[in-house]
């Protein structure tokens, strides 16, 4: 499996804190909302550990996770949908797990429509933030 398959990562001209910025934006107007942002860099500075900045984006949209739960609660453990913004080497990266994933991780589940739509949102929302 390639990682095309997993992940959808784009590079960014934008900064690192520009770029979290769009992933917001561009989040709400694909009609799903941030969840949460873990602030990798700070958490590990805090026990002394330097990295390159790295927020986890945590979005969510009901519909889509009712959906999906009611397939099978146990997809909760890859949810929500993750975007995340970090730099490595100078460049920013903006990269999200692909949502078809959870077809492949959950086949019994029948989830490849909605993994699709859901996929095509996070794309989406990726491009537009670049």
């Amino acid at each position: 499996m390639d990682y095309q398959d997993i992940s959808y990562t784009v590079t960014t001209d934008k900064d690192f804190v520009a770029a979290v910025a769009a992933v917001e934006e561009a989040t709400a107007i694909q009609g799903m909302k941030v969840q949460h942002i873990h602030d990798v860099q700070a958490t590990l500075k805090s026990k002394g550990y330097d990295s390159e900045p790295l927020k986890i984006i945590e979005i969510c949209n009901a519909r889509y996770a009712h959906e999906v739960l009611a397939k099978n609660v146990l997809i909760s453990l890859m949810m929500p949908c993750k975007i995340n913004v970090y730099t490595k080497e100078g460049k920013t990266y903006i990269s999200a797990l692909r949502p078809t994933m959870l077809a492949k991780f959950y086949p019994e589940a029948g989830l490849e429509e909605i993994a699709s739509q859901v996929d095509a949102k996070i794309r989406a929302i990726v491009d537009a933030a670049r």
